[in-house]
């Protein structure tokens, strides 16, 4: 792994994705599962949850870019623009450092959707076990 290195991936948010990260996480904020509730604020309609969105970064990061034996240290993250539901993502994961003496590696992962706006920006701190 070297600074440079890329991954990415794409997904589209579902209703049955909101609702049942709603259902695990009992996160039941109106703004997400209701539309008659959405209707009335700002978005218009529901969007997904910022956190749901973001779970995607562990997705990339635990699969693809460092992959299998990497353990999450810390990951920050900017909510940029709302994620509505038949949004489709990029999840694309960089390394910007690495510290070969602790395997520490951390990357900039941004979160776009369809139009190529950021959605989600931040930062992630991995180790990588071998």
């Amino acid at each position: 792994i070297q600074v440079g290195d890329q991954a990415s991936l794409t997904k589209t948010i579902t209703d049955e994705d909101v609702i049942n990260f709603a259902k695990l996480t009992g996160d039941v904020n109106p703004i997400h599962i209701l539309d008659s509730f959405a209707k009335t604020t700002m978005f218009k309609e529901r969007i997904a949850h910022g956190m749901l969105v973001s779970s995607f970064i562990s997705t990339i990061l635990g699969t693809k870019l460092p992959g299998k034996n990497t353990i999450y240290l810390s990951q920050n993250v900017s909510f940029r623009a709302p994620v509505k539901i038949g949004d489709t993502l990029r999840v694309v994961a960089e390394v910007i450092k690495k510290r070969d003496d602790k395997k520490i590696i951390t990357l900039q992962t941004n979160i776009y959707n369809q139009s190529g706006d950021i959605v989600v920006e931040g930062t992630a701190t991995i180790l990588k076990k071998e």
